[in-house]
């Protein structure tokens, strides 16, 4: 399947809010587990611990956090540096609650290598040796600045053994928090890294079109004398007794004026779609009568007794004609005829707010690697140089509508091409107008 997609914001922003919204869901974590830690030191195991001043360290992550999601609202865009500022405050968060609770000798301290491997995974070199550099200083102060624990005799004869059972919890909890988080935040990264590939593939798309949009205006131009001559060449012709008395010859001079009736009809339609047609305004139709207007224009050009046509459109609905989409469905429908040069089915239908055009065939349908590659530049099964370009343009011209095509293969043989488009992209303003019908 080949879908539209929009890109409303780098995407490097919206990974930054989702890596923002886990920090604060680590930061409630951090709150909690301190809770915890705190109940178990001060009622479980009778260390004095000066509560009131954890507390209020406490409460500065809670309005941290709040603050932080009053930021967040309405708000999509989040730079590194605010992903750094918030590393920084947990760090220094951090500091204050280990030096109130023994500082260095504190066997939690081990939990700055959490600060410093999220800013690894989340911010550039500089701004992670920042968090290293403020990490390693606040280490450094904590060996020498700190509040001591006061510690019961039963607890200060086992200091070593409850240093060692306070690093096996840090431990267990850094390794944990480190499995979730970081599993998280990579697959953030990965969400941002493929959505950068998206649009690159679509920024060497849009390359394509331009340089093909550049060869069919300049083509068109250069054509334009060489069929204005052979108009008139045809029309003089046209008024020779001796072809006008001929009637097989005076039949094959119509034929010609009819194709190239047609073939100046494609280079001014070239031109129209370019901008460079002079005195042409956009013109004003309906859903159905521009249906009409598609199958009966491409049926002249084409001897195909075999295209069955089903409109279940239902109430008219007044469009602009573009004639860029009229193009499309001629490539989809030339694609099918020379698939199946017997049996084509062309089908409309209202789904909601979708216009959804089918176009069928009974031909031998598409190989799965096509159908993989649907859509892209040069993917073609018919071995011809430059061979996929118009199935690139329609999958390219339906996406710029808002819309998206869809293949597949028809359980008893063929192909079906499905063309889904918004009627607000092709109604006049922008708005559905419903026609009444005519009693």
């Amino acid at each position: 399947m080949i879908a539209s997609e929009s890109f409303p914001l780098p995407v490097s922003d919206t990974a930054n809010r989702k890596n923002m919204l886990l920090l604060i869901q680590l930061r409630w974590i951090a709150v909690i587990g301190q809770i915890v830690t705190i109940a178990v030191v001060e009622s479980g195991l009778g260390v004095a611990l000066p509560l009131r001043a954890m507390a209020l360290v406490l409460a500065a992550l809670v309005l941290l956090n709040l603050a932080s999601y009053a930021w967040l609202r309405g708000r999509q865009a989040v730079s590194s540096a605010a992903l750094l500022t918030a590393l920084l405050l947990d760090v220094l968060a951090l500091t204050a609650q280990l030096w109130l609770s023994g500082g260095a000798t504190n066997p939690f301290i081990a939990l700055y290598l959490l600060q410093v491997t999220l800013g690894a995974i989340l911010l550039d070199t500089r701004a992670t040796w920042g968090i290293v550099l403020l990490s390693c200083l606040c280490f450094a102060g904590l060996t020498e600045f700190y509040r001591p624990l006061a510690l019961s005799a039963p607890l200060a004869s086992d200091i070593f053994g409850l240093h060692i059972a306070g690093m096996l919890v840090c431990f267990a909890l850094d390794g944990a928090l480190l499995v979730v988080f970081v599993t998280r935040i990579t697959r953030n990264l990965r969400e941002r890294d493929a959505h950068l590939a998206a649009l690159k593939q679509h920024a060497v798309e849009e390359d394509h079109i331009v340089r093909m949009g550049l060869l069919a205006t300049g083509a068109a131009h250069e054509l334009g004398t060489p069929l204005a001559s052979l108009s008139v060449i045809l029309g003089d012709w046209h008024r020779m007794p001796a072809i006008a008395e001929d009637a097989d010859m005076a039949q094959e001079v119509e034929e010609m004026q009819v194709a190239l009736k047609r073939c100046k009809s494609i280079v001014t339609g070239i031109l129209m779609a370019a901008g460079e047609a002079r005195g042409e305004a956009p013109a004003v139709t309906t859903v159905n009568s521009f249906l009409d207007e598609i199958v009966a224009d491409w049926r002249m050009g084409r001897s195909m007794p075999g295209l069955f046509c089903s409109n279940d459109f239902g109430d008219d609905m007044a469009i602009v004609s573009d004639s860029a989409l009229k193009q499309v469905l001629f490539n989809v429908l030339d694609n099918a005829y020379e698939a199946s040069p017997g049996w084509i089915q062309f089908a409309a239908e209202r789904q909601d707010e979708m216009l959804v055009l089918r176009v069928s065939d009974a031909g031998p349908g598409f190989a799965p690697e096509m159908l993989a590659q649907f859509g892209k530049p040069y993917q073609s099964s018919k071995g011809k140089l430059g061979g996929g370009l118009g199935l690139f343009l329609v999958v390219n011209v339906v996406r710029k509508l808002g819309g998206f095509v869809r293949a597949r293969n028809r359980a008893g043989g063929g192909a079906v091409v499905t063309l889904s488009l918004p009627l607000s992209a092709l109604a006049i303003g922008g708005r559905a107008r419903v026609l009444a019908p005519v009693h």
